[in-house]
This record gives C-alpha cells, structure tokens and sequence, in this order.
C-alpha cells in the first residue's frame, strides 16, 4: 500500500483530497504547514507528496527542495500559482507533474497514479535517506557503505520492510520465508539473523527493528 503526504493549508480541500485517496486503497497523512510535513518526513518513509505552494510557514518550492535533500520521493504539485513560472519552477526543483486549481479529482486520481505506477516499475527501493535498499538489483548501503548480507539476512529485510509498521509474528515470519526457500525452523535461529541484520544496517541514531517479546518484530 502506498503512503502519500498531502501538503496543503485547506482544510477542505485537504480533507477531499485526502478522502479521494483513502478510497483509492492509499494510505494518506495530511499536513496543513511545513513543519507538520517536515516531521512527518524525518520519521517516515512513504511514495508520493502532493504539494500545496502557498503555505502559511512557507513555500511548496522550498519544501520540495528540502525533501529533494532528503529522499528521492515523486512530488506532485497542486497550487493555485498557475502562471508558467510556477509551473516550470515546479518542474526544474523536480516535480513529476504540476495540476493548477480547480482541477478534477478523476485527473488528480489518474496522475498519481501514473505516477506510483513509473516508479514501481522504474525502481523498487527504499530510501529514508541514511539506509537505502535497491529490491532490484538487491543491493542495501549506508550512505556509500554497501551492507553485505547474507541472503537470509537480505529477504529478513525486505519482508520486514514490506510491512513495515506492522507486526510479523514469529510463526509468520518463518512460514513466508520457508515460502522463500530458507529454511529456518525455530525461533532462535531467526533471532540470531535477525540480530546480525541489526548489527549490519543500524546504528545508535538509526533504528529500525523493534522486537515484541515473545511475539515477533516490526520495522518501524
């Protein structure tokens, strides 16, 4: 399920919006200022921003710029600046499509659509900007620090990944990875590569895995 920040001050619209998509089967946080999408980004991964300009603590343009720093997240603008220097400003910090107001729900649908659909296919990765991993060519690095995994260790993580914030019971772990073809059968033996992934992809600043005693793990 795709995460989507909706940026904009409306609260109207941002609640049409944001109603719009939920329908759609995607998952949304809604910010109404900069600082709100500002938090939810340091401590969120998600696939698309829908980006609002005029905003009470600041520009659209900026935001896109200081996410841009960040991570490498589609951005859609929907502004009511509709003279061709916005848009093109749009365009130039990086935008992947530019809707000016009033528009259609059924267009705005359809482009984000397109869009989640050119980056599925174009790459499959995840990016919070300190760990990033490429499922395509199954590459995970820090930085510019490549992690080697072993390959238990590698489908561990892009199970947990797959859901993050949810909880992976032992036994659902062990079973989709046996699905896999790794055959770990105890609990034990997956805590000890689930530790050396830990000691591999996390730091004191950066944690990802949190364990439920006597239950199971969840990406966080």
């Amino acid at each position: 399920m795709a995460v989507i920040l909706v940026l904009e001050d409306d609260i109207g619209l941002n609640q049409t919006i944001t109603h719009a998509m939920e329908k759609e089967g995607y998952q949304v946080f809604s910010a109404y200022s900069c600082k709100e999408a500002e938090n939810f980004t340091e401590n969120n991964t998600f696939q698309l921003a829908i980006l609002d300009v005029n905003l009470p603590d600041g520009d659209g343009f900026q935001f896109c710029k200081w996410l841009k720093s960040k991570k490498q997240v589609p951005v859609l603008f929907v502004s009511a600046r509709d003279l061709e220097e916005d848009v093109l400003n749009g365009y130039e910090l990086g935008a992947d499509d530019y809707v000016t107001k009033p528009f259609s729900m059924k267009i705005l649908l359809k482009k984000v659509y397109v869009i989640l659909s050119r980056k599925s296919q174009g790459m499959d990765i995840y990016d919070d900007g300190f760990l990033k991993v490429d499922f395509g060519l199954g590459i995970v690095r820090q930085g510019t620090n490549e992690c080697l995994l072993s390959p238990t260790e590698y489908r561990i993580l892009k199970k947990l990944i797959e859901n993050k914030g949810k909880l992976l019971t032992y036994s659902i772990l062990l079973d989709s990875l046996w699905d896999e073809g790794v055959q770990i059968t105890d609990k034990h033996t997956l805590a000890v590569n689930i530790n050396r992934l830990r000691k591999k992809i996390e730091t004191e600043e950066h944690s990802y895995i949190s364990n439920v005693y006597g239950m199971g793990d969840i990406w966080k």
